[in-house]
């Protein structure tokens, strides 16, 4: 356990681990228009975790949702910070409050060392939140953006 936080962001996770949150993302999604997306970086440093998670939300070109309903799940591992970002379609819909709970409830996953179960629940409680205001539609719904892990640096 003393090396985990030594490796780099891609290494932190096994492949189960990895495809624990991409099943969650992907699952969240059917039943939405919303897009959510995990960034995992290994540090985040002289940067406040929101500000560099709306860094990446504009660099990952999430604001170019349809209802600007994309949603991104920051985690710096060795730094042990995360945010969650919404963009204005869903923020409008739910607040802050919503996001300052998912990463409450986040720490309490991360706190127990469950990492993977701890995004990949907040994958699922984004995606309810998202599927209440923004519920799929077969006819006009796409996959706006890929629902695989991005891993920084």
């Amino acid at each position: 356990m003393l090396n985990f936080f030594r490796k780099k962001a891609i290494d932190l996770f096994s492949d189960e681990e990895k495809q624990v949150i991409v099943t969650a993302i992907q699952s969240a999604e059917l039943k939405t228009s919303g897009e959510v997306r995990v960034y995992i970086e290994s540090r985040c440093s002289f940067v406040d975790p929101l500000d560099r998670a709306i860094e990446l939300f504009q660099k990952l070109n999430m604001q170019n949702t349809a209802q600007r309903n994309a949603v991104l799940v920051y985690v710096a591992m060795k730094d042990r910070q995360l945010a969650v970002f919404g963009d204005e379609g869903i923020h409008q819909k739910v607040g802050d409050r919503f996001w300052n709970n998912a990463v409450k409830e986040m720490l309490q996953h991360f706190n127990k060392n469950n990492y993977a179960l701890g995004i990949a629940a907040i994958v699922a409680q984004i995606g309810e939140a998202l599927q209440l205001h923004f519920p799929y539609d077969a006819a006009t719904d796409i996959n706006e953006l890929p629902d695989d892990i991005v891993f920084g640096r």
